[in-house]
Order: structure tokens, then sequence, then C-alpha cells
């Protein structure tokens, strides 16, 4: 033969295998979750639908943490997929019609789904929920949604996170645990709804989830009301919360001396690999702070206030004045070297612009101008300075800012700090919405199935943390696990998780062949064995 011969193509017959990935880690957990039963206790179909409720869920919540599709494009997602070896779906029923009626079905009973998943990943996994962290965020929506189901949160216009002024938006509700940052409760609210009216709320459906155990709720500013903290000290939560400039003036804060303040052995994660001279510093010092009710009758709350000092939040806000004064100088030069030219032919004309450039620059509180004509040329004339005294008084402020909380005085205050340093885990998660599970502008038929498609995501979430937490958990007291990061050692993540063993594949069953899988890599068997996965076997 030839070596022309031996190059020579041929046709062969299409592949016919199936991407495994990380369904049977998913599959595996959505049963220990109980999440179809639940979803069928709540929404029972009749005996002869070919999917229940709760398997179209399961399906949508794999999609979501496999490879995040529209509903339009599920059913392809499905075929290209082991989704009917795995959950038991026929790919062609999973189209957007079947999708569209379950989300219509489980929207009315989306509190009890989410209150009994919550719980049952609680008690199955041994969360410890003695720490919550909640926030909100917005998600913006396509479409005008004028006819909306009053039932349901309805889309409107707001403050979105993601600037997106010209969109409805839909707000979203998140409480993680400490224990591993999982989200075991959310919930969906109005596009317009002020986020300190939903703590009461919240802090009552997390009471249910969390009972026998009492919690500590760590939030934002928006967490601290007189009507939030009275019912928190009512229920016997513990809370903590930045407080805002309402409840701490600039001149309280420049008036502290950080020498008197009290040093916390704290490590910011971000430092942990600097040498100690490189670190970020934080120090505390407290005294107590009332807040009254808006009714005379209303008993006058008292609570701790913590000054808390970052050597890093300090250079950051030197660092950004400084970057600020010298744009502002530059334009105000620029405006000086201009006067009298067309575009500032009068005193009018410079007034507006030193007004611009001190709003765009954000320098109003100290920039100080006189502006005239001069009698000799008839064009304008400018002088400007920044006010040493009112810079002064904002730098005394740099690096300090105030938590509020009613813990009792047995916790030091050091100790609160670290409790609330806890917090950016819900921001992440919130990151994690909003990048592996593709959370964009969202387009959907009405609010009803905007609320129940929101559940979908919160759920694919719960189970992305309770894979990142498990497998943390069985490599401790290690903290990295090799090859997970390119060949190298690294923090397992849910992301990295998903991604190491999106290249598992499935052939499925042929001429009376059981379906077969090529034999993972070494860090795919790794991960599967620390998760209790076995993919060969059908839960």
């Amino acid at each position: 033969m030839d070596q022309r011969e031996r190059r020579r193509a041929r046709y062969v017959g299409a592949s016919i295998e199936k991407q495994l990935g990380a369904l049977p880690v998913i599959a595996d957990y959505c049963h220990r979750l109980d999440l179809a039963d639940i979803i069928d206790r709540a929404c029972p179909i009749r005996d002869l639908a070919h999917l229940t409720h709760g398997q179209v869920i399961e399906a949508l919540v794999a999609n979501r943490l496999t490879s995040p599709a529209p509903l339009v494009r599920v059913t392809e997602w499905a075929r290209e997929h082991a989704v009917e070896e795995v959950f038991g779906a026929d790919p062609e029923l999973l189209n957007d019609d079947r999708i569209g009626r379950a989300l219509d079905a489980i929207a009315p009973e989306l509190d009890r789904i989410v209150g009994s998943v919550g719980a049952q990943a609680i008690s199955v996994f041994g969360l410890d929920t003695s720490r919550l962290h909640w926030d909100m965020t917005s998600i913006s929506l396509y479409g005008a949604y004028e006819q909306i189901d009053a039932d349901h949160p309805a889309p409107k216009f707001g403050h979105p996170k993601d600037r997106r002024l010209d969109l409805k938006q839909i707000q979203a509700g998140l409480a993680a645990t400490g224990d591993g940052g999982v989200p075991v409760f959310h919930r969906a609210y109005d596009g317009g709804a002020g986020e300190v009216a939903q703590v009461v709320g919240a802090m009552t459906e997390l009471q249910k989830m969390a009972k026998p155990q009492e919690f500590l709720l760590i939030g934002d500013s928006k967490l601290v009301s007189y009507t939030n903290v009275s019912a928190m000290i009512d229920a016997g939560v513990g809370f903590i919360a930045p407080a805002s400039k309402a409840y701490t003036p600039a001149a309280r804060l420049a008036a502290l001396d950080l020498d008197s303040a009290t040093q916390v052995d704290y490590v910011a994660q971000r430092d942990t690999s600097k040498p100690a001279a490189a670190r970020g510093r934080w120090h505390v010092s407290e005294d107590t702070m009332t807040l009254a009710g808006k009714r005379k009758r209303d008993p006058v709350l008292t609570l701790r206030r913590v000054f808390v000092h970052s050597t890093a939040r300090a250079h950051a806000a030197a660092t950004a004045r400084a970057k600020k004064l010298d744009r502002a100088r530059d334009d105000l030069d620029r405006l000086a070297r201009g006067l009298g030219s067309r575009h500032y032919p009068d005193e009018k004309a410079v007034t507006a612009r030193v007004a611009a450039i001190a709003a765009a620059r954000r320098v109003t509180a100290y920039l100080r101008t006189e502006t005239g004509t001069d009698p000799a040329t008839g064009k304008p004339t400018l002088r400007w300075w920044f006010d040493q005294a009112a810079l002064d008084a904002e730098t005394a402020t740099d690096g300090w800012y105030a938590m509020l909380t009613n813990l009792p005085a047995t916790v030091a205050a050091a100790e609160i700090l670290r409790r609330y340093k806890g917090q950016e885990v819900v921001e992440r998660r919130y990151s994690t919405i909003k990048g592996p599970l593709a959370v964009a502008p969202m387009f959907l038929k009405n609010n009803r199935r905007i609320a129940a498609l929101i559940t979908v995501i919160c759920l694919a979430l719960l189970i992305f943390c309770l894979i990142e937490r498990q497998l943390r958990l069985a490599i401790a007291p290690q903290t990295t696990l090799d090859g997970l990061y390119v060949g190298r050692p690294a923090k397992p993540t849910g992301r990295l998780v998903f991604e190491a063993l999106a290249r598992l594949r499935l052939i499925p069953a042929t001429g009376g062949q059981p379906p077969g899988i090529p034999r993972p890599s070494p860090l795919q068997t790794r991960l599967l064995d620390l998760l209790g996965v076995d993919p060969t076997k059908p839960r």
C-alpha cells in the first residue's frame, strides 16, 4: 500500500457518544435533597403524565449547572447530554411548553418548596446555621411585562446592580450559611421593593429552618432600621451590619484615635501569601448608640457600635482621593487656559463648567472657586483651590467604618469583626449566579414563570455550593487538590470541579450492550471518589 493510500480518509458513522459531565453528581445531590419528591408532593400530577414536575425541574437544574441554555434550547441540550440515561427524562419531552407548564405549577408553591429543600440540605449535610449571611441583588429582564400576576413579584424599574436602567428588574434575596457559604434560603421580590423592608420576612423564614438552634444574621446596612432591629431583638436573633452615615456621621469617625484602638488578630484571605509586614491590619474600638422609633411609646433601643479601622481601606481611600484630585486639577487647568474662548466666553459658562467638573470628579466637598470678569479685557476670570481643612477632615476618616450589633458584651469587638468578615460569601454566591450559572437579562412569558425560574437557578446554586463544601471537607485538613487547575494544585471551587468533570462521556446502550463510560482520568476518579458518587450505578 502506497503512502497516498494510507492517508486516504473514509466515511464513518456519526459518534454516538453523549456528554456525561457532572450529571451523575448532580443527580446524586438532587436525590439527597429529595428534590423531585418534594416538588411532586407540593405539585402532584396525573398518573398518565410522562414526566412529573419534579423530573422537569431536576433537568432544568442540571442544565443550569452544566450548560445554561434558554428554555427553547433545553431539548437540544438534553439530546447532547446523557439526560435520559441519568435522569430518565426523554429529551423530546423537555420542550419549552412542558418546561413552562412545570414552572407555572411550582410558582404557587415556591415558599413550601424552598423551605423544604433548605431544611433537607441542613439536615442531610449537617450544615451549621448558627451564622447566616443575607443580601439582595437585582436580575434584569427583557420585555415590558405590562400584564402581571398579582400573586408573584412584579417586574419594575429600580436601581439594578448591572446598571441596565433601561430594563425592568426583579430582585432576589439570598441567605447563605457561614458554614461553606451554602444558600439555604432565597426569595424573589418586586423590582422596586426596598431592601430594608424585606428583612423581617426573611428572618422569620430562616428561624423556621434553623430551629431549634439560634442564629446570627449578618447583612449590609439595609439590615438596620428601627422596625428590623426591634423585630430581631424580640425574636432573640443576633445581628451584625455596617452602620450607614445616618448612624455614624463623618465627624464621629474623624474623632477616633487609632492609637487607643485594639489590634485584631485577623488576616484577610487575599493577604495570606504576603509577608507579615505587607498584610492589612485591623483595629477596633466601640461605644453604644440608641435607636428611637417614630412613635413616642416606642422603646428606645441601645446597640453596640463597633468602630473598625482597616489599613488596606485607608490606603485605598487615599489613593482614590489623590487620583480624583489630580483629574480635577487637570480639568481645571485646562479650563483656565481656555478662559475667554468660544467654549467659555463669559462667567456663566465658566461657573457651569466648574460645577460639572466638581460633580464628575467628586470634589465638591473641598473645591473652592472664585469667578468674575476682567474689567480691562471683558474675559472671565477663575481662581480655584482645594480647601485643606476639608481635605484633612476627610483624611481623618480614612480606613474607618462602623458596625452595629445587638450581641452581648461577652462577645468581644474583635470577634464581631471576624464574624462580619464572612459576609463576602453571599456576594460571591451572587457572582456565581451571574457567572457559571449564566443569568443574563431574562425573558419569560410572565412574572409567575420568572419567580419560578429564579427558584430553579437558586436550587442549582445550592447544589453547586454543596458540592464545593463537601469536597473541601473530604480533603481536610488539606486545602488544595492536586491537578485541579491546569494540572496544578488548587483550592476546590464549584467551578473548577464542574470544569474537571465536564469531559466525562457516555456511550449509550446499543445492540443489547449496556451503556458504557470511557474510563475517567485520575483527577476525575479522585473527584468522584471524594464526592461519593459512582457514575456506573444509576441512582
